[in-house]
């Protein structure tokens, strides 16, 4: 029986690897881009940045330290310089992706923090393993700009679920919609029309704002803005801005909602303060061939006929009255139930005159 050499002896002092076995480890040392480790085997075992994490502005000694116990996978038992060829990332990956599986399966709301900005979408990482999601999936509403959730923890599920093909498909989407309706059920719950409600301005149209009053959008039409007229809805109101409505209409998920609160409708004292008689001050706001609609307030616009402009024949009354002009005159008609009041100029010229006939009678 012939003796074994040293280095025979020494070889079978250690144990045997193969490639894509699982081993524990102890580190050895580490510099920022190696670590290190003592497997147990003839040779010592190396694991690169590369094969550490897919984050290639890490430091290894930031992570890793001296003494530490890991368990990592062969890659090569010889990696053509003597040492163990070592991976933790792609270990780490499939138990991340077992861990993904099970959350696809069942359906587990899986929370993470967006690392990048894609042209069609953001990514995230679980467990070492990429998870994309599209920007359709992102959010329950168009997003032209998705800069704004680099680095912010998001919530989302996994849609889609093929290691194979490295697709790994996100939901954020659904959570929302979800979140959406059960806000939007407890919120139709205890609304009601003629309800008095805060809500903040999520967008503005010609036609009008939509406004959140969480997590349920209502309607604010431009005829629904003011008592007034409003020519321009972006000139009032801006994203963002926070709102008192009152609730006018409820059908089904559509709320119509108001700014003409009763308690400020311009007609309610109509009959005091525009009653026939009474000499009233207002601008002209439009012009017609057979007279002129002139505001006394908010919401309450009187003709003023072509015929009771003077005393003078006018044509039309563009000849002598101009927007925006401040005019004087006297109430001869007053019709609450159609909102209509009539006014005359031609009157109050009337009664200078009868005043200057009996001072000169006088």
């Amino acid at each position: 029986m012939s003796e074994l050499s040293f280095e025979q002896m020494l070889d079978e002092s250690f144990k045997t690897i193969h490639n894509g076995e699982v081993v524990e480890g102890t580190v050895i040392d580490v510099k920022p881009d190696e670590i290190i480790l003592n497997i147990g085997y003839k040779a010592d075992g190396i694991i690169t940045k590369n094969e550490y994490s897919n984050d290639q502005s890490l430091d290894l000694t930031t992570v890793v330290n001296v003494g530490d116990t890991m368990t990592v996978k062969v890659l090569k038992v010889n990696d053509g310089e003597g040492q163990v060829l070592l991976t933790y990332k792609r270990l780490a990956a499939e138990k991340g992706n077992e861990r993904l599986r099970e959350a696809f399966e069942n359906h587990e709301v899986l929370k993470a923090t967006v690392t990048q900005i894609l042209g069609g979408g953001i990514c995230t990482t679980v467990d070492e393993v990429r998870v994309f999601i599209p920007a359709s999936l992102v959010s329950d509403s168009y997003e032209k700009d998705l800069s704004k959730y680099e680095g912010q923890e998001i919530e989302f599920v996994i849609s889609e679920f093929n290691p194979r093909r490295n697709r790994v498909i996100g939901d954020r989407r659904q959570l929302l919609v979800a979140e959406r309706a059960e806000k939007q059920k407890e919120l139709f719950a205890k609304l009601h029309v003629g309800d008095t409600v805060e809500g903040t301005v999520k967008n503005v149209t010609d036609f009008g704002a939509f406004v959140d009053l969480g997590g349920v959008d209502g309607l604010l039409h431009i005829s629904e803005m003011s008592w007034g007229r409003v020519d321009n809805p972006k000139k009032v109101f801006h994203v963002g801005d926070e709102l008192k409505v009152l609730v006018k209409d409820i059908r089904d998920t559509k709320i119509a909602l108001s700014l003409k609160f009763p308690e400020t409708n311009p007609w309610v004292n109509a009959a005091e303060d525009f009653a026939v008689g009474n000499v009233v001050t207002g601008k002209v706001a439009r012009m017609t061939d057979f007279g002129a609609f002139v505001e006394l307030a908010p919401g309450v616009d009187a003709l003023l006929h072509v015929s009771q402009i003077s005393r003078n024949h006018v044509d039309k009354p563009s000849d002598v009255l101009s927007i925006g002009q401040e005019i004087t005159a006297k109430v001869v008609d007053l019709n609450e139930a159609e909102k209509k009041i009539s006014l005359s100029m031609k009157a109050l010229e009337s009664d200078s005159q009868d005043y200057a006939d009996e001072e000169t009678e006088a």
